[in-house]
């Protein structure tokens, strides 16, 4: 799993510190290992499994925010071919045009407000060797 996503904090058990996730705590969270924190340097792991389904979705918006734009991108030349053959006046290919661009604003607005979280972060279990 890979994140390309900003804006997602965690939230320490044992010293209450809120910060900033690292890609590579993102990545232990991703694969169930514990990890320390940035502050304290205890170890954490995300156990809560509403917050690890919400943090799995946050790929399927990469793939929402780029299949948007193909959509769009295809959308604008798809109007303004119109446009050129005749099928839609000027003014109708500029209106298609700003719904196009105004749609994909708004999945962007969309997706920027789901990957802004805190994860709530417990203290790691030990692991019995």
């Amino acid at each position: 799993m890979s994140f390309a996503t900003t804006g997602i904090q965690g939230h320490c058990a044992h010293c209450g510190s809120t910060r900033l996730l690292e890609p590579w705590q993102l990545n232990a969270i991703a694969i169930n290992e514990a990890f320390s924190c940035s502050h304290c340097h205890k170890a954490l792991q995300l156990s809560d499994p509403t917050q690890i389904r919400r943090i799995k979705s946050l790929d399927s918006l990469a793939m929402l925010r780029a299949s948007t734009l193909v959509m769009v991108c295809t959308a604008l030349l798809v109007a303004l071919v119109m446009e050129w053959v005749g099928l839609l006046s000027v003014v109708e290919q500029l209106n298609f045009s700003l719904v196009a661009i105004l749609i994909y604003c708004g999945v962007v607005q969309y997706a920027r407000h789901r990957q802004h979280i805190t994860l709530i972060l417990d203290a790691a279990k030990a692991h019995a060797d």
